[in-house]
């Protein structure tokens, strides 16, 4: 427990996550982190026209780091542009969050793997501060604040197989999961079944059981896998049809 007074550790933790993300960008830099965290946190919806002119004005860049902002979220698939008639708010494609997944898993696991016989008091006393927080922000309106405190609970358990940086890696793949487990947060039973899955992969580090703790980790990460379609039926607007082409992942 946190002595009187003192700051709450999941708040520090959480600061040290967004000065980890916060570097010095370029004009188009801050553009494409802008708008990019705008599509995947949902504050742009799907279908939502990007403006080069009204987005020049709102951010007060000259149109040249938007069109070029604008391109680059092409790239992503965040967004789809369409001559003549504008740039808009792509749909989220459901193989596009299973790649996302898959890439996520290869490299939250390879990480865990070396985390294990090596995790310490004091990224145990971590990882518990932020399920504390975790389960006090169940329920909470608009669930921004749990959606903060899972990536930095994931990128806290990544943190302590020494390889940093890979993070990044992570963040920068899952943008089309991250749209999709956004919708899943107003979902409570959801959101609970996180929680235990979190408690359950830490207990494991705990006590020793590396095996234990890929295993409940896996599990964790693949639920969305499993969720995709009642977040789709609850939330068909958001969703591009699934390529038939493509088969599911499991």
């Amino acid at each position: 427990m946190d002595a009187p007074g003192a700051p709450d550790r999941s708040a520090l933790l959480l600061a040290r996550t967004a000065n980890a993300q916060a570097p010095q960008l370029s004009a188009r830099q801050r553009v494409h982190a802008l708008l990019r965290a705008r599509i995947v946190s949902l504050e742009l919806r799907p279908g939502t026209a990007l403006s080069e002119n009204e987005l020049a004005a709102e951010l007060q860049v000259s149109r040249t780091p938007v069109r070029e902002s604008l391109i680059l979220l092409a790239d992503e698939a965040l967004a789809e542009i369409y001559p003549r008639l504008g740039t808009f708010v792509s749909r989220i494609r459901p193989e596009a969050v299973a790649e996302a997944q898959f890439v996520r898993e290869a490299i939250e696991l390879a990480g865990l793997r070396e985390a294990a016989p090596r995790v310490r008091a004091g990224d145990l006393a971590d990882l518990r501060a932020l399920l504390a927080a975790q389960r006090e922000a169940v329920g909470e309106p608009g669930a921004g604040r749990f959606f903060e405190l899972d990536e930095a609970f994931h990128q806290r358990l990544l943190d302590v197989s020494g390889h940093r940086t890979a993070w990044k890696v992570v963040n920068t793949a899952k943008a089309h999961l991250d749209r999709a487990r956004r919708l899943s947060l107003p979902m409570p039973e959801i959101v609970s079944k996180m929680v235990d899955q979190h408690e359950q992969v830490v207990e494991r580090l705990a006590a020793g059981d590396g095996g234990g703790a890929e295993t409940a980790l896996r599990t964790h990460l693949r639920a969305v896998l499993h969720d995709i379609d009642e977040i789709r039926r609850r939330n068909p607007w958001y969703f591009a049809e699934p390529d038939p082409a493509v088969p599911e992942r499991t």
